[in-house]
Order: C-alpha cells, then structure tokens, then sequence
C-alpha cells in the first residue's frame, strides 16, 4: 500500500502541484467501492492506475511492468475511463494481437458498466485482411455455374452472414481467404460501404474528437498509423487522443520491424515490372520499354537464383534469416538507374487510375531501395534472405528502429503507457531493470515500480534444471535431441501428461512429435501438437479435453490461458536465445560493448519469461517449470544463471529430480488419467 499512501499523503499536503486531485480522488473512490461491487482489491493494480494518471497529468510517458494476476487491463482501464471523460479525447489501446483487442474490448464493457460509464463509445480496429470484402465476392460469385467453387463463400458474405474472418466457424485456410478479404479498399467509392464493417471501422478509428471514446487496435496497425503521418499522408487513426496505452510492449520492436521490412520474392518483384511496364506502354506506346523490362527481369532471376543457393547452403527453417551474399554477375548500377528512370515516367502521368499508379510507383521506389541496398550504395537498411514466404524472399528494414519511435511515438504531445508483464530485467534501479526495452524502442519518460504477481510461486510451483542433458550444438543435434527426449518423457509421466512443451525451434519439435508418435502405445498420455495457422483453440481444447502433453512453438510462448489442473507442467526444450548469425541481432551486437549480457540474455529472458508465464494462472494453480538445457545448472557455470533466476518469480529451485518428485507428491499434482 505504500504508493497508495504517498499518494493520498500527497495529495493532502501539496494538492495539485503534482497530482491533479480530482483525478486522483475518482481513483480511489472506485477502488474503494470495489468490494461492494464484488471485485477483488488488488494493490498492483490499484498503483499501475494511480502511475498512469500520475504520467497523464504530468505530460509523461511511463513504463510500468504488471505481473500476471494483477488485473492489468482493470489497471489501465479505470483510469483511461476517467481521462477520457475529463479530456473529451479518445483514449488509444494497442495490443498484440487480435484475441487481446477482443477481450479488452469486454473488459472495457464490464468495468465501464460497473462504475456507471453507460455510454461508452468503442471500436476494434483491425487489419483490413480480417475483414470480408463484398465488392471481391461479388466479382467471384457465378451465379450461372453451381459448381463454381468460392460460390459457397461468396454467397455467404453477399448475404450479410459474414462480416469477418472470426465469423466462419471452425476457420478457413490463408488461401481461400485471401481471395474474398479487403486487400485495396476503394472506401468511398465503393456502393457496399454502408454495409461494410472494415469501412465502418476505420471511420470510427478515425472519427473527429469528441465521436469516440476508446480505439482499441492492434500494434501493427497503431504503426502504420505512425508510418503514415511521418511520411506527411492522412493518418489512420484519429489525430490528438488523450492517451495511448500499449499493452504487451515487450512485442513493440518486433512488430515495428516487421511494418517497416520490404519483403521481394521473384513473382512479386516481376510483377511489379509488369504493372510498370503495362500502365507506361498503355501511356507512351514506346517499344524500347520491351527491352528494357526483359533486361531487369534477367538480372533479378540472377539475384533469386543466387539467393536460393545462399539459402540451400545457409538455411535450417524457413523462418531463418540469413546473410545475402555479394551479388555478382550483374550491373547493379544499371538496373537502379533503369528502375529510377521508369519511375521518374511514373510520377509525371495524370490517369483515372491515380491509386494504381501511385501503388505502382510506391512499389517501384521499394525496388530502388532493395537495389541500392544490394549494390551497397545504402547502409541505412539490414538485408537478409529467407524461406518465409515458402519461396526465397529477401528482405530490407531501417537499422534503426529506436529513432523511428522516439520521434513518432515517444515525442509527441500524447502520454505514452507501456506496460506488459515482462518488461524487465535483473538489476538494482529500476533504468537498469528497464534498461534492454528502452534501447530497443528508443523510449523517454517515467520508470513506475514493478507490480509483481500476486501469486505464491513459492508455495505453489517449483522449478527444476536438468544438469544431465549434453549442450546443443547444430553439428551434433541429434544427441542432444536424444537425451532431452527421455528427460521430457520422464517428467511428461511424473505429472502423468498435463504438460504444455515450449520448443524454440520448429525442426527440434518435429523431431520430438515424429520420435513420440512412434512409441505411441508406452505413453498413458495423449499426445497434441500446435496447428498451422493463427488459431490454437481447438488444440487447446483437446489438450484441456485429454489433460495430455501439448508440443508447441512461436505463440504459445505467450498469450494462451490454461488455468486449473488441466495444465500442471510447462518444459522449455531450450533456453530461447535468438541466433547469433540472424542479421537484427547481428546489428544490434555491433552496438554492444558485451552482445551477450547486453543483447542475447536480456531478449532470452524476455521470451523466458512469456513462456514460463504460462503455468501459474490463478491464485490456486500449482506446477512445475522444467528447464531441459544445462547451460542454465550450476555446474555449467555460466554467469547468466543468476540473472534467470533473479528474474523468474520460481524462488523453489532444484536440480535433483527425487526432490521434485517428492514436490509433485506433497502438493498433489500426480493424477492417474487414462489415455
């Protein structure tokens, strides 16, 4: 209670130099009628609200870490509800993805209806490729051919029943759907925008102040918002909101780096010579234009071939990112000047069709950049090629993703929240502790105290480092495979499945599902694996169902919510350091004095400590955490073992399997379950 105090302290000795007593006074009025309202008193959330009303009166940006049990979203929301009724001004939440927009949009109903705000104007703001576009399905339905395969889809969006991808029960591929979403809205000169729920958002996103109360999007499309309005177009999103809050910021980087990254496979850059090519022919009528795009065309088939080599030699997932070699072979001086002369033809015709030069003549640009990057006439960008987009791509991003926000973002006239339950590192003051997000994000402003979980980690949950695993090594993997698998099916039995396996490598996740569905039978747990695609819930639902052993990757490191017994043991295959020769973390050593206690500890203990979070979810949870990778045990002796355990909340620590066997027995964790 201690910031609570200094805060009413404050505000009776000194009120309204620092903190505006009206705000302060709704504050604590709303969680002192928390228990009549049946809702549970929760200091950390109580402070993160007073920190956040504090950094809007002050002007400030703040970061402030708020540990899972807390009530986060109530801790943000509260005060925002009370901003925006003072201010007028829309408040602005940013999230990480679709499924967090969605809850705290509920959660932004339930409190405001609690606390009497009856009349709360929101949207959810979404990418366009969530929703149905009507103008595309109507052009694919055929209505004199039954047969026509997207008829059933088409009809269904023509006919009002779908408005969004959420709303096709039990989903749909990425390529069926890629045919009948928004991909180039015409907004107002389209006749289906009355009924169309992307133009409905993005006109309440962007309404005039005063029309809206709360814009709740995800990150990716606050950064494009920011794109947008630093290369001086209309922005996105309404301009001058009270207050932006974005909530699992420890994503931020990664998401502005994946707005701002160029991606070029072989069909999409001849197709934008293509395009060029027709809307200049169509224009000029000049033949010479012919020669030219086939001379191009051969020098990109070049650059991919080569990058498909560099692939094949360098590549051990598709999600890899690695070096481009020099080109060679080709005039790269020659085709960026060949590239900017037909994009300088570009910028100077006057059409009917000025949305497709323009996209023509952006995409062009991109091409000029990705050649200078080439041709190592621009040092401003990263380069790297990969499988992402199951073909060779090569990609370019701006170095520096610290400036782009510190100027977009963290200078504006608008508070700043950042908040996440892993924000933090080891460290005495808190600029140490917060240290590695602000460098990444170029942050300015406030550091609030650390909010800890409420929950009993010491009681409830113990940790176990198996020391007995050999080192990973890429040249001898298989024996480190080996050995983590018969420790993962020992502690899989010991909690008789009810185990939820983090991998950091896609590779080391087959190989584990392929090896356990092959001895099936021994098991008296049901095995699962993670589904291609953005939606987990029917796994997740099976796992819950079987109360079996869950083998996952990527976005299960964070944001899933299995409470209860279903879920008694997380194992992390290996501890997530990202991979040294990946070009972003590659740059960002080069910044480094230490890259290893300045770069790859602090993002391993940011993934580590999402995925670890995902065992205790309630006051009541009990569970094991088993770290399969003896780097971290004390005969390793690295010197970033104290840092992980500093920064984890698991105080029970143990190497000695007999001493978590007889945990898992005291505390009741061992259920038979029949397969």
């Amino acid at each position: 209670m201690s910031r609570l105090s200094d805060l009413y302290k404050l505000q009776k000795q000194e009120p309204g130099k620092d903190i505006e007593p009206s705000l302060v006074n709704a504050i604590f009025r709303i969680y002192d009628r928390f228990p009549r309202m049946g809702l549970r008193e929760r200091t950390g959330q109580q402070d993160m609200s007073l920190d956040i009303a504090d950094a809007y009166i002050n002007g400030r940006n703040a970061m402030i870490e708020a540990g899972v049990g807390i009530g986060k979203s109530f801790g943000y929301l509260i005060p925002s509800l009370l901003i925006n009724q003072v201010s007028q001004r829309p408040v602005i939440i940013a999230t990480s993805s679709i499924q967090l927009s969605e809850q705290i949009h509920k959660d932004l109903r339930v409190i405001g209806s609690r606390l009497g705000f009856t009349t709360v104007r929101s949207v959810v703001g979404k990418g366009m490729g969530q929703y149905a576009c009507r103008h595309r399905a109507a052009g694919l339905f055929e209505p004199d051919n039954s047969n026509a395969p997207m008829n059933p889809l088409a009809q269904r969006i023509l006919n009002y029943e779908i408005d969004e991808r959420a709303d096709i029960k039990g989903g749909i591929s990425d390529a069926e759907w890629s045919n009948v979403c928004v991909n180039d809205c015409a907004f107002e000169r389209c006749h289906h925008r009355n009924s169309c729920l992307f133009y409905d958002m993005r006109a309440k996103i962007n309404a005039r102040i005063g029309d809206i109360d709360f814009i709740i999007v995800n990150q990716d499309l606050l950064i494009r918002d920011l794109i947008k309005k630093k290369e001086g177009a209309r922005g996105i999103i309404t301009e001058q909101p009270a207050l932006i809050v974005i909530d699992e910021a420890h994503n931020l980087e990664s998401k502005v780096r994946d707005a701002r990254t160029a991606e070029f496979t072989l069909r999409r850059t001849c197709r934008i010579l293509d395009d060029a090519l027709q809307i200049l022919f169509k224009q000029s009528g000049d033949k010479s234009l012919f020669s030219q795009s086939k001379f191009l065309k051969r020098c990109v088939e070049h650059i991919f071939k080569q990058i498909d080599a560099d692939l094949l030699h360098a590549a051990k997932q598709d999600n890899d990112r690695i070096k481009v070699s020099p080109i060679t072979g080709i005039p790269l001086a020659r085709v960026t000047h060949d590239l900017k002369d037909l994009t300088l033809s570009l910028s100077v015709l006057t059409s009917r069709n000025e949305r497709e030069i323009d996209d023509v003549f952006e995409a062009m640009n991109g091409l000029i950049d990705l050649f200078n990057v080439l041709a190592g006439a621009e040092d401003n960008y990263l380069l790297w090629a990969s499988n992402a987009l199951r073909e060779a791509t090569v990609s370019i991003c701006p170095k520096d993703i610290s400036q782009f926000l510190k100027y977009t973002l963290f200078n504006s006239k608008t508070s700043v929240i950042l908040t996440s339950a892993t924000m933090c590192q080891g460290g005495e003051t808190l600029e140490e502790q917060y240290a590695y997000l602000t460098q990444s994000l170029g942050f300015s402003g406030d550091y609030m105290d650390r909010q800890p979980s409420p929950f009993d980690y010491n009681s409830h949950a113990m940790m176990y480092i198996s020391g007995n695993i050999p080192y990973y090594r890429h040249d001898k993997r298989e024996i480190y495979l080996e050995a983590a698998y018969k420790e993962m099916v020992r502690l899989c039995n010991l909690t008789q499945g009810r185990t939820l396996v983090l991998f950091s490598a896609k590779e080391d996740m087959r190989y584990i599902h392929k090896k356990l569905l092959s001895v099936a039978d021994e098991f008296t747990w049901a095995l699962h694996v993670q589904k291609e695609g953005s939606s987990q819930d029917g796994v997740i639902a099976e796992f819950r169902g079987s109360k079996g052993v869950l083998l996952s990757t990527g976005v299960f490191w964070e944001g899933v919510n299995i409470e209860g017994s279903d879920l008694s043991q997380v194992i992390i295959f290996r501890l997530p350091f990202p991979v040294p020769a990946d070009p972003i973390y590659e740059y960002k050593a080069s910044l480094a004095e230490d890259p290893l206690q300045e770069v790859f500890v602090p993002d391993m203990l940011l993934r580590l400590r999402q995925g670890t979070g995902r065992l205790i979810r309630s006051e009541t949870d009990l569970g094991v955490l088993s770290i399969l990778d003896s780097r971290l045990c004390t005969a390793a002796r690295k010197d970033y073992r104290e840092k992980v355990l500093e920064t984890l909340p698991f105080k029970r620590v143990t190497e000695d399997f007999t001493v978590l066997e007889k945990f898992v027995q005291e505390k009741g964790i061992k259920h038979t379950v029949s397969k």
